[in-house]
């Protein structure tokens, strides 16, 4: 196998553990911990059941939709209609996908790979895997678990998979010159968005919840958000598919970015005349991991900085202010996914298109300057013309899916269940009683009836 370089497969496999483990249990412990002590085990759940769904269809049909040979209906070449949009179906399970020189067609020599087909299909699994993931965090609280499993692979068939053929799988946006590094744009705009959706038509959750938004354990929290963190070296590390010094470079410019946007987060919270909170300072991490995303190998240091500045600001402002007019106020996005991924995504697609740097983008072995490198306009425009497809794309499907889902589950809890949570789905929660009265549905100890007194002169 002369096209195998072991040191790029065991990174490309080391990077893709990483990304995997940003869900499970990354996320997982994040949701577990953010919500309130009855929603715990239902938060926890969707997360793995969404994590296996993706898994099952990604390697049955998924990944040679977002990454295999396109569709021709109506022409022969690459350059028709559908070609452009979307690749033919098909498992992935044979001896040859598995063992065979990991390839993706539409992009010529370029997609020939130093590690076998069976990386590739793991590596852009864990990024399939995570989207929903992520959308979740928009719709915890309420969302029927039944209509979830569905929804969830529903979602990821019909409508991550065509942003990734048109941005990473040499696509429509990809042909016309559009830059998305590891996602801002096909991970975190289209969870945002979708999250959205799925939040205003579903419905809020109880109004007691909405009141009392308390976590149930802020070093669950602390941990996923570390888990998190740390697993974006593999996330933004591992798309040059080489470990190579761009590798390196995304690798760095994603701490720095983040860090910036943390410690501007906590400052702009001083300045408001707030008291900076571990959540708060959470999505200001957040916000710099998926801002430096979509230009994670294609700017310098002080790109990376700014893009840390800007984006934290504006999510800071949208998540604190904007957030107060319509129609933003009139969607119940449980943990502000809209803002930590999909302003944030979307600031950072748009600012890729400003600081992009041909030194850096060469690197990765792109053609491609930003705005301040004397690129002009035209990465820019295409930057933006990029993120409003994903925006409506993602809008419209997303809603189609929930009402064809809707059809045959109802897509909200019952309002009994959602007064019970985790109990009334799952059977258990996550701080169990260890005393007999568990049995009781109010969970509270109950006394035991005394028994009756005798009567009076009974043996």
């Amino acid at each position: 196998m002369e096209w195998l370089s072991p040191g790029d497969n065991a990174w490309q496999m080391t990077a893709a553990t990483l990304v995997g483990l940003m869900s499970v249990p990354g996320l997982v412990v994040l949701y577990g911990g953010i919500m309130q002590k009855r929603w715990s085990v239902n938060s926890m759940m969707m997360a793995f059941v969404a994590f296996a769904i993706v898994l099952i269809a990604w390697v049955g049909y998924g990944f040679k939709m977002g990454f295999g040979a396109p569709i021709h209906i109506f022409g022969a070449d690459g350059g028709s209609f559908f070609g452009n949009f979307l690749g033919k179906p098909g498992p992935v399970l044979d001896s040859s996908s598995l063992l065979g020189q990991g390839t993706i067609p539409l992009l010529g020599d370029v997609g020939k790979l130093a590690f076998p087909q069976s990386t590739l299909i793991y590596f852009q699994f864990v990024f399939a895997a995570i989207t929903p993931i992520l959308m979740l965090g928009s719709v915890l609280g309420r969302i029927n678990f039944k209509a979830w499993i569905p929804f969830v692979l529903l979602w990821s068939s019909l409508i991550y998979t065509v942003n990734a053929f048109m941005i990473w799988g040499g696509g429509y946006f990809a042909q016309q010159g559009a830059l998305d590094f590891s996602g801002g744009y096909v991970i975190h705009l289209a969870a945002g968005m979708s999250g959205f959706v799925a939040a205003a038509v579903v419905g809020p959750r109880l109004q007691r919840d909405r009141e009392v938004d308390a976590p149930n354990n802020l070093a669950m929290v602390a941990v996923g958000a570390g888990l998190l963190w740390l697993g974006w070296n593999g996330f933004n590390g591992g798309d040059p598919y080489l470990a190579n010094p761009d590798a390196s470079a995304a690798v760095l410019n994603t701490n720095l970015c983040t860090a910036v946007a943390f410690l501007v987060w906590v400052g702009l919270d001083y300045a408001t005349g707030r008291k900076p909170s571990l959540i708060g300072s959470v999505n200001g991490m957040i916000t710099g991991l998926v801002a430096i995303t979509p230009g994670a190998g294609f700017v310098n240091g002080w790109g990376a900085i700014a893009i840390g500045v800007i984006a934290s600001s504006i999510v800071y402002l949208a998540l604190n202010y904007l957030s107060r007019v319509a129609p933003f106020r009139n969607v119940d996005d449980t943990l502000g996914v809209v803002y930590t991924h999909g302003f944030a995504g979307l600031s950072g697609g748009l600012l890729t298109g400003i600081f992009a740097n041909s030194a850096m983008a060469s690197a990765f072995g792109v053609s491609a300057s930003g705005l301040i490198s004397g690129g002009g306009f035209d990465l820019l425009k295409w930057q933006l013309l990029t993120a409003a497809w994903v925006i409506v794309y993602c809008a419209i499907g997303t809603y189609v899916v929930l009402r064809l889902v809707g059809l045959f589950v109802p897509l909200r809890m019952d309002e009994k269940d959602m007064e019970e949570g985790d109990l009334a789905v799952h059977g258990h929660e996550v701080y169990p009683s260890d005393v007999p009265s568990l049995g009781f549905p109010s969970g509270v100890p109950v006394a035991p009836t005394p028994p009756p007194t005798p009567a009076e002169g009974a043996a």
